[in-house]
């Protein structure tokens, strides 16, 4: 990765500030104490992916450094300057979480230096945590645009939240501001072995520690946005300080608590008590980052309470306010949650960074249970609804996903098509902080089981309990359902392979009813072990295998991919009469620039026979979906070629 002037710039800049960066520390990973699947980190898992790979390049390779830039024109990293007192001036941006865009950004590429070493980029990320650790107040205190000057915040949105720290908890963002520092510190040391980012948390989280609790002299409340709370876990578990699992509970423990704090409602699931919630409401970003925190907390605790609070949100989201795409947050007004089978199309809003925490939630439910619906909503949040927030040259971004666009409601925050930025640029860094953390998504063990998830080409190092293996996987997926396996222990050993089935080959869509397909497919799932064809078992969705296996042993999946109708539950109106076309776990859509003629009259008919043509030079290369009346590509890659209609949903006539 070339970073030009950036890193001349800021490097000189901050090493004249805060001097060399700390020598390394011996390198150590963070537990998932309490969970019983821990994910093979991706530091183990080498991508050789045709589909997955070129995205991962393309964020470390140009979004990275597009975002640097960014965020340097809009003052992000003067603001840390500023609040040190190395520069003069006023508090730059907008958003009084401006902060976190850095850390994002910090997090992304220490991902990036987990999966390969690169010089340049580490001595990048030593400089800009040198400027951040200027902004850092001597208490540890670190919300730049309050320690500036607290009778102006940059945010115009909202009221003015001026005064002492704290006392505008639910606007004020400062918690969620050292939510992201942590979560992004925790993976700096991981990538790293450093302890220049994690002091600088640190040193952050002992003092929310002792400023927040029940005592009289301390300050009762919560945070307005979630996040913080799985931050103070992670840091937990590298720390082993029960101080920051205690304030992380104490933090859930008390929304919804009159007592504690006047409560913000709904909008901030500040309600009612969390394990009193059965509905997913509110802010969608809010609500998916407090339910992985109350997951971590049911593993951790082993709370029954918050365990059965996040099974009946999981079920409610997942069967009643998902898109086809994966996307929650139907909603415009709020980023929120809609009604119970409330899922507009034109007006969906279905945020990027809503899908990104989905996805971490959706993680911890599976590595808690082992059950693969968990992995069947990561699936298809990964392949349709999450990717499509960035365009196909790294420098285009979503912040909502439609699922129709007519060319001139302007869907994505005043534009009807992809964005370079925005004012409130959680999105893009948010997905400079995820996709390279993707390969991590891949496999996960228990003790003597090897569990494989997604499918995707790879080479990956993993250890057992009691057992050493390399494994390999070749595979066009998601273009084609054939996927080659090759298990090599170090020595012959018995141990388990599970390897998922994917919801989409199995006949469904989601977990739950909210979709099916029109058809039921009849065509199984075939596994063969060294040529060999086997009858398997299925565990929680997972083919299960258990056998002593050999250096070379080769398993050979087939899940055979056709195009598949779906249609939506009766109550959800706007999908009546409608169906989309999916092939394996893409979803499509229509897009004008293919359909020019008659684009609103098209129609797909129960006679309807379908082509799936691959094209090289379309779209970075795709799979499209044709027949006499319509040409449909992957819902991800549409609005890359300029302003035009779009739909997923497209009437049927039987």
């Amino acid at each position: 990765m070339t970073f030009k002037k950036t890193i001349i710039v800021v490097a000189s800049l901050a090493m004249t500030i805060s001097g060399q960066a700390q020598q390394p520390i011996k390198k150590t990973t963070a537990s998932t104490l309490g969970y019983s699947i821990t994910p093979v980190n991706i530091q183990n898992v080498k991508l050789t992916d045709n589909f997955w790979l070129p995205i991962i390049k393309k964020v470390q390779e140009k979004t990275i450094e597009y975002a640097i830039q960014k965020c340097e024109e809009e003052g992000r990293m003067d603001n840390f300057l500023i609040a040190g007192g190395i520069m003069k001036g006023e508090v730059k941006g907008q958003m009084p979480f401006d902060d976190t865009d850095v850390y994002k950004i910090i997090e992304g590429a220490s991902n990036t230096l987990i999966s390969e070493p690169n010089p340049k980029l580490s001595i990048l990320l030593d400089s800009l945590i040198s400027i951040i650790k200027v902004g850092q107040e001597k208490d540890g205190y670190l919300t730049t645009w309050r320690t500036i000057n607290p009778a102006k915040p940059p945010a115009t949105w909202v009221p003015v939240i001026e005064g002492k720290r704290w006392e505008s908890l639910q606007i004020s963002h400062e918690l969620y501001n050292s939510g992201h520092m942590f979560e992004a510190a925790v993976v700096h040391y991981e990538a790293t072995g450093k302890r220049n980012f994690l002091d600088i948390a640190i040193k952050n989280a002992d003092l929310l520690v002792k400023t927040f609790g029940d005592n009289a002299n301390q300050v009762h409340g919560v945070p307005g946005h979630q996040i913080v709370e799985t931050g103070l876990v992670k840091l937990y578990q590298i720390t082993k300080n029960k101080a920051y699992l205690n304030l992380a509970k104490y933090f859930l423990d008390n929304r919804g608590n009159p007592k504690n704090h006047a409560l913000y409602g709904a909008y901030s699931q500040d309600d009612i008590p969390v394990i009193q919630q059965k509905e997913a409401v509110g802010h969608a970003v809010r609500a998916v980052y407090m339910y992985a925190g109350m997951t971590d907390i049911a593993a951790i605790e082993n709370d029954k309470e918050y365990l059965n609070a996040v099974n009946a949100l999981w079920t409610n989201m997942v069967n009643k306010k998902m898109y086809i795409t994966g996307g929650i947050g139907a909603i415009h007004d709020g980023e929120a949650f809609g009604a119970n089978y409330e899922l507009p199309n034109l007006t969906a809003y279905n945020e990027t960074c809503a899908a990104i925490g989905d996805v971490y939630w959706n993680h911890r439910l599976h590595n808690l249970t082992g059950s693969s619906d968990y992995y069947n909503v990561i699936e298809r949040t990964l392949y349709n609804g999450l990717i499509s927030g960035i365009s196909l040259d790294g420098k285009q971004f979503f912040y909502p996903n439609a699922l129709e666009s007519d060319g001139v409601y302007k869907n994505n925050r005043g534009s009807c098509t992809r964005q370079s930025w925005f004012d409130c640029s959680c999105c893009p860094t948010n997905l400079i902080r995820f996709i390279p953390s993707i390969p991590g998504l891949i496999y996960s063990t228990s003790k003597e089981v090897l569990y494989v998830n997604l499918y995707a080409s790879n080479n990956a190092k993993i250890t057992l309990d009691k057992t050493e293996l390399e494994i390999a996987q070749q595979t066009n997926y998601p273009w084609d359902g054939k996927v080659a396996v090759t298990v090599s222990p170090k020595k012959e050993s018995e141990f388990t392979i599970k390897l998922r089935i994917p919801g989409w080959a199995t006949n469904q869509v989601l977990p739950g009813d909210l979709y099916s397909y029109k058809n039921v497919s009849s065509a199984k799932t075939t596994v063969s072990i060294n040529g060999k064809p086997i009858n398997y078992q299925v565990d929680k969705g997972y083919i299960t295998i258990t056998r002593k296996w050999k250096k070379g042993d080769k398993i050979t999946l087939n899940f055979p991919m056709e195009v598949k109708e779906v249609v939506t539950n009766s109550k959800v109106e706007s999908n009546i009469g409608k169906v989309a076309l999916e092939y394996g776990p893409i979803v499509y859509a229509i897009e004008e620039i293919d359909n020019a003629t008659a684009f609103d009259k098209i129609t797909v008919d129960a006679n309807d026979s379908f082509k799936v043509q691959k094209e090289n030079n379309l779209l970075d290369g795709v799979n499209t979906i044709q027949n006499k009346k319509l040409k449909a590509i992957p819902y991800y890659s549409w609005s890359n070629r300029g302003v035009g209609k779009m739909k997923v949903w497209i009437d049927y006539k039987e």
